[in-house]
């Protein structure tokens, strides 16, 4: 990046102590900064680099390029197109706003603030994204359908709070497992049980969910930087990995809901 010269980079061992959360990225830390000078650093090469473009290109293509493939107009509940919206968004935008900022003057309060946020938008897709899918899925059991948009919600919030209180990355990633076995008791009743949706939709939401997973396996992991410290400093380490998956979750996730807002408008449930 040659439009701005940065200040000198860190090494892992001189930067504070709450950014060493990845011992194989050995290099390309930036100094604690300002925020003008956080945002400066959208503008040279550093290790957050390309974490803060595989999600801020994303987000910015997602927010003017969705609106003209949601049917809008044509679905009687507007609040799924909302939902669906706003849950593509979310994770993109907590985590530029992270790791933009995440060498703070503040220092550890502002970053687990950032962290925070971060993992709030994680939940939130997983939250906003899913209930179009229970609403879809249990259309046809009314009751049903509430008292599981319910639980799920209750469920999420749960998350949020153990993704927002947990200290390793393992952790996070498993605050979200009972919202994905939640998924999948969804998906299994779509095919085991009376709830419809799509033919196409569920190998789209299964891909979603396969993506998520092995994203967040190999955020935990830390591969391919483990097997080589030091190679995969700036591009192509575990994190990166994860944010390209993330980023296919979310496409996969709409492609699914279209699909399903597709059928459902000529759909009618069984009498009786």
């Amino acid at each position: 990046m040659g439009l701005h010269r940065g200040p000198r980079l860190l090494d892992f061992t001189k930067t504070p102590a709450h950014l060493q959360f990845n011992k194989y990225v050995l290099t390309g830390y930036r100094p604690v900064s300002t925020a003008p000078d956080c945002l400066r650093s959208l503008f040279y090469m550093h290790n957050e680099l390309g974490n803060i473009y595989s999600h801020g290109i994303p987000f910015l293509l997602f927010l003017v390029l969705l609106p003209y493939s949601i049917p809008w107009m044509e679905v009687d509940s507007t609040w799924i197109c909302v939902a669906h919206y706003l849950a593509c968004l979310c994770p993109t935008i907590g985590s530029v706003l992270y790791h933009v900022f995440m060498n703070h003057i503040g220092g550890e309060h502002v970053y687990d603030t950032l962290l925070s946020l971060d993992m709030v938008g994680v939940c939130l897709v997983n939250t906003l994204g899913a209930l179009p899918i229970i609403f879809i899925t249990l259309l046809c059991h009314p009751a049903v359908q509430q008292a599981a948009m319910l639980a799920y919600i209750l469920l999420s919030a749960y998350g949020i709070y153990c993704a927002t209180t947990a200290h390793t990355n393992f952790l996070r990633l498993r605050a979200f497992v009972w919202q994905a076995l939640f998924r999948v008791s969804l998906f299994l009743f779509r095919v085991y049980g009376s709830g419809v949706g799509s033919p196409d939709s569920l190998r789209l939401f299964v891909i979603m969910d396969a993506l998520a997973v092995l994203g967040g396996l190999v955020n935990v992991i830390q591969i391919p930087e483990r097997f080589s410290p030091g190679l995969f400093d700036n591009w192509g380490n575990s994190h990166q990995i994860m944010h390209v998956m993330v980023v296919c979750s979310i496409v996969y996730l709409h492609w699914g809901t279209m699909a399903d807002l597709a059928w459902i408008k000529t759909f009618q449930c069984p009498a009786g």
